[in-house]
């Protein structure tokens, strides 16, 4: 079958996606003839690498989507390999993580830190790699520019808030600017983030003058302090090129199947910042698959794109890459490889930093190594326990005076935290505040669900057993847990009870405690595990608390009975989501006509501090 799919693939450009036997994407690529492309994965080579050999061992079917060019079809393959991260791909690491500025498409924008790029009409600056260098940036911005900080959709004729005292902020929730004068104000943000403050700069100075010749002084010397403060920042910057142009230069680092890309961002000729990019699975992979992967993944969410980009080495692509990039600038976009001069020297100092970056990666993880290592090997000794704990579990009780009662499981393996296999557990059979009947009734539960999950050979969520269970509490939490573990067959796995107050741990055969010293790595392991186990609850705990306070609310608002209540939360799923809500929005929800809407968006528009506080506890 999926040779007959090989032989069907048409001699057009497009887009091909690679499936193992599960049917998950392991691997998207581009080609110019889709035909040639991918059958040249089965002709088999001996100069093939390893990565490429694994790949096509685990392909079991293929899709493809033709496109009308190469660029076309380079533009789906980015924004594929984006939303699926396939294994084989080479993955910029953790690039979901890295937080961006954002400028909100609000009719009075904000800026503001998010993790997360959405189509949504906003300006993102980033990623930022470094959390102190963007905490920094959002202080100087909030100096520099008298943009809103507050998080109001509706504004109101209350007090303004302290910031507009302060002159942090101009309030516009009070009329205090217009919407245009404030969108002057954001245009400065965003030629600031730009790196283009020497445009910034003349476009205050203008139009301090112009504020002199209205003899409006106060205005004049609010922009005469602004220009100053942008000039001291100015003058730390280093001028790297005698001219003023806009540059991205990378070069890059190998380490153990992983790469550090260091960028140097220069705008107007001056670095402005620094960044290091991790990416994954290169083994085998030649510099300028590497850096071409990189540039893809990179600058598909990027909002700027200089009119230069500096690489060490040629790249095969790079006409499609220059068109595409230019085509997302709006101008020409050159990608080139200094040969000699500054520029070279430039690209130099570039690999310098990501080699320095890689390595001091690479030690920071071997520490990390030994630390967890030393920690498990010290645990298993004092502990007294058959084998080394490569699998940790811990359990933790959470409940506000007996209600809404959860227990939260965490699961470590080989010290790190494994966050796919954490779960959570609402209390059934136990009222009021008893946390002794809570512990054994999850412990009951989790076993129970390995034992028959073990016995009839299903790999589910509780199939894998741990070396070592932690029970978060003293003796009496330890005693209901063990009374649930023998009860389900479980009695030989090692349980201890980690008491919070002195850190002592618990074991069932034993009177008196076993008191790690404070210095101890497995001490600071545990205390890791258990703190993990107890953020995991109580976050789970506030989530349904805050989702009985947003139920209570909903009671309160004519039209809304049982069944649309459960279908608001059902579709928005969070107080926030259906506090922030457009009339439009509402509507959507099955059941909620635009009269209900209206009542829905009026009550909670109405009723500040009800919201205040159901906001609050799900925070």
């Amino acid at each position: 079958m999926l040779q007959d799919k090989i032989n069907a693939l048409p001699a057009k450009p497009g887009v091909y996606l690679m499936k193992n036997a599960e049917g998950e994407i392991i691997y998207v690529g581009k080609a110019v003839s889709l035909k040639n492309r991918v059958k040249s994965y089965f002709q088999s080579k001996r100069h093939d690498s390893a990565k490429t050999r694994a790949l096509v061992k685990n392909i079991a079917d293929l899709e493809y989507i033709i496109t009308d060019n190469e660029l076309e079809a380079l533009i789906l393959e980015c924004n594929l390999i984006k939303k699926h991260r396939p294994k084989y791909n080479i993955s910029l690491k953790d690039d979901k993580t890295y937080p961006y500025l954002k400028i909100t498409a609000e009719e009075f924008p904000r800026v503001i830190v998010t993790r997360k790029v959405y189509k949504d009409g906003a300006k993102y600056f980033g990623p930022y790699t470094s959390a102190t260098s963007l905490r920094e940036t959002v202080e100087l911005l909030k100096k520099l520019f008298p943009f809103r900080s507050c998080n109001q959709k509706v504004f109101s004729n209350e007090r303004p808030c302290l910031n507009a005292y302060i002159k942090r902020c101009l309030a516009p929730c009070q009329g205090g600017i217009t919407r245009e004068q404030y969108g002057e104000i954001i245009k400065q943000v965003e030629l600031f983030l730009e790196g283009k403050q020497e445009a910034l700069i003349i476009k205050l100075e203008n139009e301090m003058e112009q504020a002199a010749l209205n003899l409006e002084f106060e205005r004049a010397a609010q922009l005469r302090d602004q220009i100053i403060s942008i000039k001291q920042v100015i003058e730390k910057q280093k001028i790297v090129s005698a001219g003023d142009e806009d540059q991205d230069v990378m070069a890059m680092a190998r380490g153990f199947n992983e790469v550090c890309v260091q960028v140097f961002f220069i705008r107007g000729g001056k670095l402005i910042g620094r960044e290091n990019f991790f990416l994954k699975g290169t083994d085998d992979m030649e510099r300028s698959e590497v850096l071409e992967a990189f540039i893809k993944q990179y600058y598909i969410q990027q909002d700027f794109v200089p009119k230069e980009i500096l690489v060490e080495t040629e790249l095969p692509e790079v006409k499609v890459l220059e068109q595409w990039l230019s085509e997302k600038k709006g101008q020409r976009v050159y990608i080139k490889v200094p040969k000699k001069g500054e520029r070279k020297e430039l690209l130099e100092l570039v690999a310098k930093n990501a080699l320095e970056a890689m390595e001091k990666a690479d030690l920071e993880r071997e520490q990390k190594k030994s630390m967890t290592e030393g920690a498990l090997l010290e645990l298993q000794k004092e502990l007294a326990l058959p084998k080394l704990p490569l699998r940790i579990e811990c359990y933790d009780i959470s409940n506000t005076q007996g209600t809404e009662t959860v227990a939260s499981m965490v699961v470590f393996e080989g010290g790190k935290p494994k966050k796919d296999q954490y779960r959570r557990f609402r209390i059934k059979t136990v009222e009021g505040p008893n946390d002794f009947a809570s512990m054994y009734e999850v412990i009951t539960r989790r076993f129970r669900n390995a034992r028959e999950e073990n016995n009839s050979g299903d790999q589910g969520k509780f199939s894998s057993l741990p070396d070592l269970v932690i029970i978060d509490g003293g003796k009496g939490q330890l005693q209901s847990a063990r009374k649930a573990m023998e009860e389900q067959g479980y009695a030989y796995i090692p349980t201890y009870g980690l008491a919070k107050r002195e850190e002592w741990l618990f074991f069932e055969e034993e009177s008196e405690p076993i008191i790690l010293p404070r210095s101890s790595k497995a001490l600071f392991l545990l205390q890791r595990i258990r703190d993990e186990a107890h953020r995991f609850a109580i976050t789970y705990h506030r989530s349904l608390r805050g989702k009985r306070n947003l139920a209570s609310i909903l009671d309160d608002i004519h039209g809304i009975g049982e069944k649309r209540k459960k279908k608001l939360l059902q579709h928005f799923g969070s107080f926030k989501k259906i506090q922030s809500a457009s009339i439009e929005e509402l509507q959507e929800v099955e059941g909620i006509n635009r009269k209900v809407a209206e009542a829905v968006y009026d009550y909670l528009r109405t009723h500040q501090d009800l919201l205040l506080r159901t906001r609050n506890s799900e925070d």
